[in-house]
Formats: C-alpha cells, structure tokens, sequence
C-alpha cells in the first residue's frame, strides 16, 4: 500500500510533527516504559547498543545506566538537543546522532542490542524500518521494542483524532507495532525466541480535561490535529478527547488514572 504514497512527503510533515509542542514532557512521563524495555532486554555492561528513533532519549539513558556504549539516532534535531541535555545532566556517555530510521547509517551487525521505545513504529515504511533493526544487529544479539496496542488507549486515542482530522491514506498505522501477528509479518525468521507480553503504562492526571489541555500542547499529533481544524470545529475534538479520558479513566478518588496498553518485545536476532 505504501508504493503509492510519496513518503518523502509523508516524513517531512512527521518530522514536524514531533518538533512540534513540547514531546520532552510527554515522553517523561513514559520513562518507565523504557527503564522496564531495558531491563526484560537483560544487556550486558560494555555492549554497543543502538536507540532507534530515540525521541528524547528514554530507553538510551536506560541503557547507558546499564553501563552499554549507547547511541541513540533520530531524524528531529530539536528532540536529541532534549536528549543530549538530559544525558550531560547524568553524566552518561551517550553519543546522540540524527538518522532516518528506515536508513540507518551503519554497517551490517554493528550492535550487540538494537532499541526502541514506541519510536520505530511511526516510521511510515514499516517493512523497510523492521529490516534496518534487524540488519544493525548482529546475528544472535538482541532486539527490544515496545509499541503502543491498537486495543489499547493510545489507538483509541489515534482513531478518535483521525476522525476529526483522517491521517494520509493507505499508510498503515503505528500502533499495528502493537500486534505480535505484525510483527511476525515485519520480521519473520529474522528473529528468533521472541517473546510478546502486554503491559499497561498508566497516565495520571487531576482531571479528564487536563489531559486534554496537555495532549493538545505538548503531543505533536494531537497538537497538529488541532491546528489542521479551524477554530469552530476544535471545541469537538477536546471534548472527544475529554470523553475518552473518562472512558478510560479507573480512578475513584476524584483524579484521573489512564491504564494505556503496549506490547513489550523482547526477541535474538537470527
């Protein structure tokens, strides 16, 4: 389906996206699904592991408190200034580059351990952004990922943008990442000993309007969504937004407790 789409086109207007808002603020309050990726991943002190599409930087300061030579590439400059910033910050020795996930910039096996924390699975050409992680990675080193479930609250939260604002046709959705048949049809017997286990990260806010208000300024999609409608038809959205919040919501002090499920994978490349 993705022959047909400019993808150029399509990475640039994600490109933007992210530099968009404040994803900083978004991705610390996930940092827990990067510290636990790095554990189930087991790494060993002093293995060269590599961050893909590290956002700003969750899963390559993990690793590197793992003691790992880590470098973590992403294709939003504004987003590994973030990174580099928290990395000096802990004295962590991360080298932070910017690369295209779907064209890494390094040769065959180079790592020991290739990452990524709900990061390659927005790479619009999925196959081709599966194939690079299994390609850096040397045979019988490890490849870890967590992807957001399209069961979960994060794919409602997508449809429920996408109905104010439909995402480019024929591309297929991030959150497909999510599905272990996917992921099958991504990486085949490329990878051996996968395992797949759902877990559930969850959000926490004082009220359903809140997270709102924090989506829509600081959550590049949600923020673009917003800017594509014209004011009349923005009030919809939030309160979509608002109502999904309460839907979700399992709190029963008065704030607000988002359970939002992912996939962890955790697989040897062959």
């Amino acid at each position: 389906m993705t022959s047909t789409i400019d993808l150029a086109a399509v990475k640039a207007r994600q490109q933007q996206t992210w530099a968009s808002g404040d994803y900083g603020a978004v991705a610390a309050r996930i940092h827990l699904v990067s510290e636990l990726l790095v554990e189930a991943a087991d790494l060993a002190a002093g293995a060269t592991v590599l961050d893909v599409a590290t956002g700003t930087g969750n899963a390559a300061i993990a690793a590197a408190r793992c003691g790992c030579r880590v470098t973590g590439v992403d294709y939003v400059p504004e987003l590994l200034e973030r990174a580099h910033a928290r990395a000096v910050a802990e004295r962590l020795p991360v080298t932070f580059v910017t690369g295209d996930a779907e064209r890494l910039a390094y040769p065959d096996a180079s790592f020991d351990a290739v990452l990524s924390c709900v990061g390659v699975m927005f790479a619009p050409d999925q196959e081709r952004a599966a194939a690079e992680l299994v390609r850096v990675c040397r045979p019988g080193g490890t490849v870890a990922l967590a992807a957001w479930t399209p069961e979960g609250f994060i794919g409602d939260l997508f449809r429920t943008v996408s109905r104010h604002v439909p995402p480019p046709a024929g591309l297929r959705g991030p959150v497909e990442w999510g599905r272990e048949e996917r992921l099958a049809e991504l990486f085949g017997a490329a990878l051996r000993d996968l395992r797949a286990t759902r877990r559930t990260f969850v959000f926490r806010f004082t009220a359903p309007e809140e997270f709102a208000d924090f989506f829509w300024v600081n959550y590049g999609p949600t923020l673009k969504a917003f800017e594509a409608l014209d004011e009349p038809r923005r009030p919809a959205l939030h309160a979509d937004l608002v109502e999904l919040a309460r839907r979700y919501d399992r709190s029963t002090d008065g704030t607000v407790r988002i359970p939002a499920e992912y996939l962890e994978v955790v697989a040897t490349r062959a």
